[in-house]
């Protein structure tokens, strides 16, 4: 999701939830992002899982900005959209994990735990470094005018 805001370009990024990422700050914010089940479109994935990390429905039009592999090989596909979201905390969904580890607890926690707008400058400092590139492609598509209504 992306807004321009007096002229500005504006990012919505993703802070991981969970005990692994509570401290860590720059260089582990993502792109909201999910696995497809088998069958089901690339698109409709990212609006779901999008709605799903952090309660927010995506609404078109979409535009598409490829694809990028991850360090650990993942591959990301990705579209924008324009969009805002109020000072509202974000509703994610929860996965489970044993923690501490080797407690044999399990607890739960948000996938997501915050999301905010960012300047792309701020956004290159707080995001996934592979993932660098899709923000690339969106500011490309943002100066040609091939990503923005007027």
């Amino acid at each position: 999701m992306y807004r321009v805001r007096e002229g500005d370009l504006q990012v919505f990024l993703a802070h991981p939830g969970g005990p692994l990422y509570a401290k860590k700050d720059e260089g582990v914010w993502t792109i909201p992002k999910g696995e497809p089940p088998e069958g089901e479109a690339l698109l409709n994935t990212a609006i779901r899982e999008f709605e799903e990390e952090t309660g927010i429905t995506p609404h078109g039009p979409f535009f598409e900005l490829g694809c990028i592999r991850q360090k650990g090989g993942k591959i990301v596909y990705a579209w924008a959209f324009e969009g805002d979201h109020g000072s509202e905390p974000i509703r994610s969904n929860e996965f489970t994990m044993e923690w501490p580890p080797g407690s044999g607890k399990k607890q739960s926690f948000p996938e997501v735990d915050k999301g905010a707008f960012f300047s792309p400058a701020d956004a290159k400092r707080k995001l996934r470094e592979s993932q660098w590139p899709l923000i690339e492609r969106l500011m490309k598509l943002i100066e040609e005018g091939d990503a923005r209504r007027d």
